[in-house]
């Protein structure tokens, strides 16, 4: 499975799908660290970074996993011998590049960004809030594939509209039970992550493998 997430990667990475979502991620932080962060709101930064950029991951999850033609694909599923192989080499190489684009979203500030360098602990908290993000992101970039989703624009519009609906339902009282990307914001600017980070990781993570688990039912369906 790993040589075929290799493959994946590699094919990836020679198309021209890569650019897109890199743009995107380094357009954002342009944004994002415009103006340099004040001391003691790095963990708040670091938040809205995580929450913001789950629409890059999900755009690199999709485009990872688009990248081969359906008969390539079928071609694979034969090579690795079983279909779960393959369904799980794409989600690997898809993780494995939202993992390279979140390391950017943590490091950039550090180079420049924040004025001050962020205690350990609040940087040990912001990478695990990234890595909630492109959990969430790989999840929802998975279902909006199109192996799922043969329709490129179907598929943009339920990747947008998937993400503003976790928004919108993520400000409402079943928030920290949905994918909590607003609660996770508010309570790093309330100081209070720490209390309530247990129960908003499990929340997201409960939320992302629900997702990965229906891509994967499905794919087997449709190769």
């Amino acid at each position: 499975m790993t040589h075929l997430a290799r493959f994946k990667l590699a094919a990836y990475a020679r198309s021209h799908r890569l650019f897109q979502p890199v743009i995107a991620l380094f357009a954002m932080l342009l944004i994002f660290y415009s103006t340099l962060v004040p001391p003691g709101k790095e963990l708040s930064s670091y938040a809205d970074s995580a929450g913001l950029l789950i629409l890059v991951f999900a755009w690199a999850a999709r485009g990872t996993l688009d990248t081969e033609p359906p008969t390539q694909r079928l071609i694979s599923m034969t090579a690795a011998g079983r279909p779960g192989r393959e369904i799980g080499a794409g989600l690997l190489a898809a993780l494995t590049v939202n993992l390279g684009l979140a390391a950017i979203a943590v490091a950039m500030p550090l180079l420049h960004g924040f004025a001050a360098t962020p205690a350990p602990g609040d940087l040990v908290r912001g990478i695990a809030l990234h890595a909630l993000g492109l959990s969430v992101g790989t999840a929802l970039g998975a279902l909006t594939s199109r192996p799922i989703l043969g329709s490129p624009a179907a598929a943009m519009l339920a990747l947008f509209g998937g993400y503003v609906a976790m928004l919108l339902v993520s400000l409402t009282p079943a928030g920290p039970f949905a994918v909590p990307i607003m609660p996770w914001m508010r309570a790093a600017n309330a100081g209070a992550l720490d209390a309530s980070l247990p129960a908003l990781a499990a929340a997201a993570l409960f939320w992302s493998a629900a997702g990965i688990t229906l891509y994967a039912r499905l794919r087997r369906t449709r190769p």
